[in-house]
Formats: structure tokens, sequence, C-alpha cells
């Protein structure tokens, strides 16, 4: 069906960066929304930043002036430009896509960030 590959996650120092980056493959004729979201052991999955097919994006508030969310259409990819970065966004982050076509979305595997102080 559709595979997300994702890249990027490592580990950083606190006021250093990273880039994420996510390669979607397979049965894919048209992505509506593309998502990055971020998990901590006992907390929700979380929403990072979003991006339409349009170009619009959302953050959110603990990653606003932060992060930055691109894509590129003709690639089907989607990337994560982290600066600024703190031992609270430590997380595991996970890409997400939204089809255009029927709205089914999949998920990445998930790639560790670790922030130290």
């Amino acid at each position: 069906q559709v595979q997300l590959v994702e890249s990027g996650g490592g580990l950083v120092q606190a006021g250093g960066s990273l880039r994420l980056s996510c390669a979607a493959s397979g049965r894919i004729f048209g992505i509506n929304v593309m998502r990055w979201y971020r998990q901590t052991p006992g907390k929700q999955r979380e929403l990072v930043a979003a991006i339409t097919s349009g170009g619009r994006t959302e953050y959110a508030d603990s990653v606003k002036g932060r992060f930055t969310i691109s894509r590129d259409n003709d690639k089907n990819t989607v990337s994560l430009q982290m600066n600024i970065l703190k031992p609270e966004d430590t997380a595991v982050y996970y890409c997400n896509v939204e089809l255009t076509y029927g709205g089914a979305g999949f998920w990445g595997q998930g790639t560790q960030v670790t922030v130290s102080s």
C-alpha cells in the first residue's frame, strides 16, 4: 500500500538542531495533509506540525518559532527542521500522511529524538 521511511533522528545537545525527513512511497495518487507527531512514555501522541497540499501550516504552541515543516509534493516528502532544541523535545517522532482520496492515513515507524542538557 503506502510506506513511510523516516530519517534524521538522533542525539543532540540543547540548543542544537536536527532535521527530520519522511518519504512516502507506494500507491499514492495524492496527499492531502502531512503531519509530524511525537510521543513520550505515559503521554498521548501529540501533533507537532502539519502542512496541507496547498502549503498551509500549523504548529503546536510549544514549538512555534523553533520548528518549521515543509513538503515536496513532487517527491511526496515532508521534513521538519527543528532548531533551538530543548530537553522537553525528547520523544519518538512519527510521520503521518493523509491521502486525498478516501482519507486513508498511514504512519511511519517513528524515529527517536533525544536532546541532552
